[in-house]
């Protein structure tokens, strides 16, 4: 039986001494498109940042090839940082920088490099995401989906094994958001990335997910979990048909 490529065990969120989510467990194998899916609000995006250490939970384990990401210190956690790549929803990139520039800072960061060859990398990876013609300009001169694309870059300059991204169709239109559907699924085809992605759109769902997990507020936790066709067409949850066939959610005599 092979181990997955993350473990999360027991895990539990919250602030302030006020549970948001309660003792969740669930894993991620290595090659597998896998979704945290849930209403707005029921912790997410929380549980990515637990997953890529930028916050402790409550308690619990992030485990990554067997490596608690929470505990790990000093080489051995700069060796973890770079197994994995990050996009967040805002894109979080650098306006005074060109395209190329900001893809390049994680080169930069953990590798010795010269400018030349790092340079040779980023663009490497702007192709990949199709705006190699896009190098030089400013973040500011792309469009959303664009921008989108330079974040995932970015996240990949280290060549990862694993990519996390958050809410990555946030803000974009049906077709540009098809075409980012297209894209992760070639980077997962091609390069055999492993995607941990919080999203709620329900297209992109259906199309790029192998797996996941629904979480809700009133569960503290999850309440269903497999591939997001299945929930819909299986679970006997009431939230989760809501959720999937989006039922609206009783709002009194709204006009």
């Amino acid at each position: 039986m092979k181990t997955p490529l993350i473990q999360v065990k027991g895990l539990s969120s919250g602030y302030d001494g006020v549970a948001l989510m309660e003792n969740m467990d669930f894993t991620v194998d290595t090659g597998e498109i896998f979704v945290i899916l849930g209403g707005s609000g029921c912790g997410k995006s929380t549980v990515l940042k637990h997953m890529i250490g930028l916050v402790p939970p409550v308690k619990g384990q992030i485990l990554i090839r067997g490596t608690d990401i929470g505990a790990a210190h000093g080489e051995t956690r700069r060796t973890l940082r770079r197994s994995f790549g990050v996009a967040f929803q805002n894109g979080a990139l650098f306006g005074s920088m060109s395209v190329l520039e900001n893809v390049r800072l994680p080169l930069d960061e953990y590798t010795d490099l010269p400018r030349e060859a790092a340079d040779q990398a980023a663009m490497s990876q702007l192709n990949r995401v199709g705006l190699a013609g896009h190098a030089h300009v400013r973040p500011d001169q792309l469009s959303g989906g664009q921008k989108k694309r330079a974040a995932i870059a970015r996240a990949m300059a280290l060549d990862p094994e694993i990519l996390f991204l958050d809410e990555p169709s946030a803000g974009l239109d049906p077709l540009t958001s098809a075409d980012l559907d297209q894209l992760i699924l070639n980077l997962s085809r091609n390069l055999g990335i492993t995607f941990v992605i919080v999203t709620h759109e329900l297209e992109s769902i259906f199309t790029i997910a192998d797996n996941g997990i629904l979480l809700e507020n009133q569960a503290r936790g999850i309440i269903a979990r497999g591939n997001p066709k299945t929930m819909a067409a299986e679970s006997s949850h009431p939230y989760v048909q809501d959720f999937f066939h989006r039922n609206p959610q009783s709002q009194g005599n709204l006009p």
